[in-house]
């Protein structure tokens, strides 16, 4: 069955299809009889607006591209999820495409998205990324975009981030508190910059707290996946097997060197006491637990959503726009993996 037009509207009742359309939103000149003719007769024919039409009219597609690493993953299901929530109470669609940590492949979807006309981009960049002009070409042409968790401080837009430097300084000194005199790190790729940055508060708290900073005791992982997890924890106890603590930069490397420990008879935390970074709902099931730094991906995806809502709409009333970057506060999450 073909959608019901306006036109079918007010050829049965009789009116215009001007007549029509103010009546639907409401406008002050049309009478309350007419529009309560119009909208019971739109009611029973299950008449709905044509968005496209709406949209070309209005030069807005109520889309906006969200472009991230990795969809099946607990922090960024939770940014998801706070983006859609914000989303869906402003009428806007939200395209999801991963770039599955590749920076070619997010060089196509943000064209991808840029065909498709949407409002505005939210990107958490691949780790693959060194160049950024696909980005800065998509600012050139005054469409949106906001930064988060994995962001490029040289790109000059609206970011939300937390301060990765002081979650891993925290991290770490809390295992120096439990008595740790030999900790490693198990760290990211080189290039995202919150790698870095943890890399960085890893390092800051070694050395402020009178501990020697030993780059053999840093390993840098590709993946950032359970197996890497496992692979490197035997592989520390090949290479230190004095360590007696680890800050891992994500969980689900945490939970993999959690299992290997757990299988080579290693005591976590009498042994080897561990921290993490995200704290996943496995972080608190896994046994012993997980002790790690809580990432607010919800609020930050609901954050970012907030600050392209709001460019979109000073952008198209033609008002300057000052770019903004927010910072969430973490939590550290003491568990049984660290609390000697």
């Amino acid at each position: 069955m073909k959608p019901v037009t306006l036109k079918q509207i007010a050829e049965t009742l009789g009116i215009s299809v001007t007549t029509v359309s103010k009546a639907l939103k409401d406008y002050p000149d049309v009478s309350k009889k007419t529009k309560k003719l119009v909208r019971e007769l739109a009611d029973t024919l299950n008449y709905k607006p044509n968005a496209f039409a709406v949209n070309l009219r209005t030069s807005e597609s109520k889309t906006i591209g969200l472009v991230i690493p990795e969809v099946v993953h607990h922090f960024f299901s939770s940014v998801v999820k706070g983006i859609i929530s914000q989303a869906e109470k402003k009428g806007y669609l939200v395209i999801i495409l991963q770039s599955s940590e590749s920076y070619e492949l997010e060089k196509k979807q943000i064209d991808l998205l840029m065909s498709q006309r949407v409002d505005g981009i939210l990107i958490s960049i691949a780790n693959g990324t060194a160049n950024f002009n696909h980005i800065n070409d998509v600012i050139a042409q005054d469409k949106p975009v906001v930064m988060f968790d994995k962001i490029a401080k040289i790109v000059n837009c609206s970011k939300v981030i937390i301060d990765d430097r002081k979650a891993a300084y925290i991290a770490t000194k809390h295992l120096i508190d439990k008595g740790c005199k030999k900790i490693a790190h198990f760290r990211g790729p080189l290039l995202p910059q919150n790698s870095i940055d943890r890399f960085l508060g890893y390092k800051n708290a070694l050395e402020e707290h009178g501990l020697v900073y030993n780059p053999s005791l840093v390993y840098i992982l590709e993946d950032m996946s359970f197996d890497e997890g496992v692979f490197f924890a035997e592989k520390l106890l090949k290479d230190h097997n004095d360590v007696d603590g680890i800050f891992i930069n994500t969980d689900l490397v945490a939970i993999g060197a959690i299992n290997a420990f757990n299988k080579k008879g290693i005591k976590i935390p009498e042994d080897i006491a561990i921290v993490g970074f995200s704290n996943w709902f496995m972080s608190s099931v896994i046994s012993p637990t997980l002790s790690t730094i809580d990432q607010p991906g919800y609020n930050m995806g609901k954050t970012a959503f907030k600050l392209l809502y709001k460019e979109i709409k000073q952008r198209k009333k033609n008002k300057p726009f000052e770019y903004k970057t927010v910072e969430l506060p973490t939590d550290l999450v003491v568990r049984e993996s660290s609390n000697k």
